[in-house]
């Protein structure tokens, strides 16, 4: 495909909707990139597999600390390595800040999330004032002899950048919304499982005690 070619469709957004469009367009591009790679790491991450953390944490309750290393090590979730510090006797503040560290690298990228979801709208209504002041200049200078077929053209042209920043928003927001959710699922999990391994059930000790 040659440079014209792939150069003629962003003239045309361009010349359609303006600088504001364009930038749009470029934001949704970003944003969607961003989107996939989260997706991408918390699958790699194991965000959401906790079956085996859930039975290594019960083997833990009933005094199995081996059984529990064993879950743990089958366990594709990131929070397996927190988990083995707890059964091998880590206190329950390394614990936490174990956690906390692997979360914040999961939620890496959700404050540009919020801000497109925020600041996408805004900038869609900014092209469309914009839009509208071109509008009524051409009016005033039409003077009578106003076409008012070109003073729809112009404001449906402007009206243009607020939908397109309403259509990057939405979806952004709703997948800020999901990975947050899905954060806060791993936040509880995380807390119970720091409180079960310090207070277990049917106290087995640490691994090294456990020998």
């Amino acid at each position: 495909m040659s440079g014209e070619a792939i150069l003629a469709p962003l003239r045309e957004v361009w010349a359609l909707g303006g600088p504001v469009v364009a930038l749009l367009i470029a934001v949704s591009v970003v944003t969607l990139a961003l989107v996939l790679a989260k997706i991408w790491q918390f699958r790699a991450a194991g965000v959401g597999q906790h079956r085996a953390l859930r039975q290594a944490l019960g083997q833990w309750d009933g005094g199995e600390a081996r059984a529990a290393l064993g879950s743990l090590a089958g366990s594709p979730s990131y929070l397996a390595a927190v988990l083995r510090l707890g059964v091998e006797g880590a206190p329950a503040r390394r614990l936490e800040a174990e956690a906390e560290a692997r979360f914040a690298q999961l939620e890496r990228g959700f404050r540009l999330l919020d801000s497109v979801a925020q600041l996408a709208p805004l900038l869609g209504l900014f092209g469309t004032v914009l839009g509208m002041i071109e509008a009524f200049q051409a009016l005033q200078e039409a003077g009578a002899q106003v076409d008012p077929s070109a003073l729809a053209g112009g404001i449906w042209v402007a009206l243009l950048t607020t939908a397109v920043g309403l259509a990057v928003a939405m979806p952004t927001s709703l997948a800020l919304s999901w990975f947050e959710g899905r954060m806060q699922a791993e936040r509880v999990l995380a807390d119970e499982a720091i409180a079960r391994l310090t207070a277990p059930a049917q106290p087995a000790g640490a691994l090294a005690r456990a020998g």
